[in-house]
């Protein structure tokens, strides 16, 4: 089971409209952005998000506004431990919990001493305050939290969803 498709049902977006492909093809690159910034000096920043988003299919208002978005997000303290040199981007996890074999890739993984701290990104709209997470996105979630609690048994397991557009993250408490 990939957690990414752990719940059946429609995507946000259909893959094969013109929204759906823009909405994927930005969801990549913001993905990339956020996988090799975090290691760079603030400064050196920009210019490397302007070299990496020359690779994707975005407009160059696109482009500039996903370096800012992403850049203010590194640049924001409230994220500052999630990005630290020792978090981990684009981490594999695998395991078997009961009889399933759980299998994916986590954007960011902490694995600190007493807790593992899991986020995945998401781009576009983040749920209004008190509108609940969908459900396709909890269902990942708790895969994710079922495989690191197999692999790290003795530690506690923080999930979340940081969506990089409203600057949000949002903890997914256990069973959510």
């Amino acid at each position: 089971l990939a957690p990414s498709r752990a719940l059946a049902g429609p995507a946000p977006h259909s893959p094969l409209d013109d929204a759906g492909q823009r909405a994927r093809r930005r969801g990549i690159a913001a993905h990339k952005l956020l996988e090799y910034l975090p290691a760079l000096a603030p400064a050196a920043r920009p210019a490397a998000a302007r070299r990496l988003l020359a690779r994707h299919d975005l407009d160059g208002d696109e482009r500039e506004e996903l370096a800012g978005t992403v850049i203010d997000l590194l640049s924001d303290s409230r994220f500052a431990a999630l990005f630290a040199p020792e978090a981990l981007a684009e981490a594999p996890i695998s395991a078997v919990v009961g009889e399933r074999v759980i299998s994916g890739q986590i954007d960011r993984l902490l694995v600190g001493e007493g807790e593992v701290v899991a986020l995945d990104y998401k781009t576009g709209r983040a749920p209004a305050e008190g509108e609940p997470v969908p459900e396709a996105y909890r269902a990942q979630m708790e895969s994710y939290r079922s495989a690191l609690a197999a692999v790290f048994p003795e530690r506690a397991i923080a999930c979340g969803l940081l969506f990089v557009d409203a600057l949000r993250l949002i903890w997914l408490p256990e069973g959510a």
